[in-house]
C-alpha cells in the first residue's frame, strides 16, 4: 500500500524518502537532532527526481555554488543557479524536481526552536523574510557577499562533523550571522530614494494585503485536509471572507477561491500519484461527494480526468 497522505518528514526520516540510501545516516551527527548540513555533490548520485512531494518539520535552505537545480515548493517553481540561496519553510509541501550531474552547494536544515532559544520567532521572521511564507525564498549573492557566507557555512560544516553536542550554540551563532549577512544583501539591493505619504500609503495597504494572502497560503498548506471553504480560513484569520478575498485578489490577481483549488489539485495529484485511494475516496477527503463533480474539476484544471492522470504515473 503506497502512503495516504503527503508524508510529513523529520530528520530521522529524511533518508527513507528523499536520498533512498543507508549513507543518509552516515553523514549525520548522532549527537544533534535539530541540525544538519551536508554538501549536494556528496548525495546528488544517490538522490531519485523528482523526489516526492513532502513537508518537513525543520526549515531548510539550498546554497547552490555550481550547477543548477529545479525545486517546487508549494505552488511555485524554482530554477536555482549558482551563488543564489533557496530557503523553505517548515510543512509546507516541496519537492527537488531536477539537479544538474555537475551541482556543488550545501544543504541545511535546522529546527526553529535552535534559533529562538534566546529569540521571540515573530522577530526572527520579521528579521529575516526568507525565513517564513512572505518572504522570497530566494536570495542570490554577489561574489563579495559570496567570500562573506562561504567561511561560515563551511564553519558550520566543520563543527558538524565533530559530533558534539556542545556545538550546538555555534550553529545557532554562525546561523544568525549568516542571515545577518543575507539581510544586509538584501538591504543593500534597496533604493533609498525618498516616497510620498500617498506612495507610503499604498505600500502600506499593498503589504497588508500581502501578510494576509501568506498567512492564507499558509493555513492552506497546512489544513487543506480539514478545511475547504474560503469561510472556514476567514475565520481561522479573524476577517470577513470578503475582506480575505480582496487581499489575495489585490496580492495575487487570483480569487481566494482560486488558490484554495489550486492547492486542493497539488494535494489531488500527489494522492492519484502516491496512493492507492479509490478516486472516489481522494474526492471524499475534499469535501466532494459527487464522484462526477470531481471529475469535472480535475478535468477543467488539467485537461485530463482523475483516471487519465493516475495512469501517467
Amino acid at each position: 500500500m503506497k502512503n495516504e497522505v503527503v508524508p510529513t518528514l523529520t530528520p530521522k526520516t529524511l533518508g527513507d524518502h528523499v536520498f533512498k540510501t543507508p549513507g543518509w545516516e552516515s553523514i549525520q551527527n548522532a549527537a544533534v537532532a535539530n541540525f544538519h548540513i551536508n554538501r549536494i555533490e556528496d548525495v546528488r548520485q544517490s538522490m531519485r527526481f523528482p523526489t516526492i512531494p513532502h513537508r518537513k518539520t525543520v526549515i531548510d535552505f539550498i546554497l547552490v555554488t555550481h550547477g543548477t537545480m529545479i525545486r517546487q515548493l508549494g505552488l511555485d517553481r524554482y530554477q536555482v543557479s549558482a551563488n543564489t540561496f533557496i530557503f523553505l519553510a517548515s510543512h509546507q509541501i516541496s519537492l527537488d524536481e531536477w539537479m544538474s550531474e555537475d551541482i556543488r552547494g550545501y544543504y541545511c536544515h535546522f529546527d526553529i526552536s535552535l534559533l529562538t532559544k534566546y529569540w521571540q520567532k515573530q522577530d526572527l521572521e520579521q528579521d529575516f523574510p526568507f525565513l517564513k511564507f512572505l518572504g522570497n525564498p530566494l536570495v542570490m549573492v554577489d561574489n563579495e557577499l559570496l567570500e562573506n557566507v562561504l567561511p561560515l557555512i563551511r564553519r558550520l560544516e566543520l563543527a558538524f562533523r565533530k559530533d558534539r553536542i556542545e556545538s550546538v550554540d555555534l550553529f545557532r551563532l554562525y546561523l544568525l550571522t549568516l542571515f545577518t549577512e543575507l539581510k544586509t544583501g538584501l538591504q543593500s539591493t534597496g533604493s533609498s530614494e525618498a516616497i510620498s505619504p500617498e506612495t507610503s500609503a499604498q505600500v502600506r495597504t499593498d503589504n497588508a494585503a500581502l501578510r494576509i494572502t501568506q498567512l492564507y497560503k499558509n493555513a492552506l498548506t497546512q489544513q487543506i485536509n480539514e478545511k475547504q471553504s474560503v469561510a472556514q480560513y476567514a475565520e481561522l484569520l479573524n476577517i470577513s471572507p470578503n475582506h480575505l478575498n480582496k487581499c489575495v485578489k489585490k496580492a495575487t490577481g487570483q480569487s481566494a477561491r482560486d488558490l484554495l483549488d489550486d492547492i486542493i489539485l497539488l494535494e489531488v495529484k500527489v494522492l492519484l500519484a502516491r496512493t492507492d485511494l479509490s478516486i472516489s475516496e481522494i474526492a471524499y477527503r475534499f469535501g466532494i461527494e459527487v464522484p462526477g463533480n470531481f471529475a469535472r474539476f480535475f478535468r477543467t484544471k488539467t485537461g485530463k480526468t482523475p483516471t487519465e492522470y493516475r495512469a501517467m504515473d
